[in-house]
């Protein structure tokens, strides 16, 4: 489960970590964000195909941009907006077979810059957030699926995504059982690449992260509130 993260790397940074090109109306959606929560736009580094050129015969090579994408996938059947409400993460398990995600897992993923992610831990009567990060400082890249709508009313396309999320792994389940599918940066290519319709060697890549890959830091219960947006969300308990 990811229902909350931190999307506070500089853009120019998540450019050159990721190899995108930043669309240039990105506006609000690439400031620093400390409590990022469902049905906002956020970023996604998507790999656009290949266009034809200014001259005949010449077409441009796949360049890899960073879009703002709403958090929240609404299949292009959703009578409205409200079918991506709850569709914020989307099991690896499922992919090949829920309606609402397969043709985007065959089609359409991207990436989900992320500086960290927020889960809750259940323990003695309360709910402790934890913070986690990649344990080399580098950003997370989530494996994500985006969709196309038309809202029938104004005939406004709208982009939306959703993170894929498995089981959790060594760095995660002491806090809980699921966590984003973090990739390894040298699957960026075949996660990102839409001639790959076979998902069957994609689904590998949906993986806990090894050990070691992320930590895991206890912070204050203020994040539990989207009203707070701080860069003392990410601060240790008690310091």
């Amino acid at each position: 489960m990811c229902g909350r993260y931190v999307s506070a790397t500089p853009i120019e940074e998540v450019a050159e970590y990721f190899a995108a090109e930043p669309d240039p109306d990105l506006g609000e959606v690439a400031r620093p964000r400390y409590n990022v929560p469902p049905t906002e736009q956020v970023l996604g580094v998507v790999l656009e195909a290949a266009r034809a050129g200014p001259d005949p015969g010449e077409a441009t090579a796949p360049v890899r941009r960073i879009r703002a994408y709403r958090w929240g996938l609404v299949p292009h059947w959703a009578k409205d907006l409200a079918a991506g409400n709850r569709a914020f993460n989307a099991r690896a398990e499922t992919l090949s077979t829920r309606p609402a995600y397969r043709a985007a897992f065959r089609e359409r993923r991207l990436l989900v810059p992320a500086t960290a992610f927020y889960e809750w831990q259940r323990a003695a009567g309360h709910r402790q957030p934890f913070a986690f990060r990649r344990s080399d400082g580098a950003p997370l890249g989530f494996a994500g699926l985006w969709e196309r709508w038309k809202d029938p009313a104004s005939g406004h396309w709208l982009r939306s995504l959703t993170i894929v999320t498995t089981v959790a792994g060594p760095d995660v389940e002491a806090v809980h059982d699921r966590q984003p599918a973090v990739l390894d940066p040298a699957d960026f290519v075949a996660w990102l690449d839409p001639r790959r319709t076979d998902t069957a060697p994609l689904q590998h890549l949906l993986v806990p992260s090894p050990a070691g890959t992320l930590v895991a830091t206890a912070v204050g219960t203020a994040v539990g509130s989207t009203a707070n947006d701080s860069p003392h969300l990410l601060d240790p308990l008690g310091s």
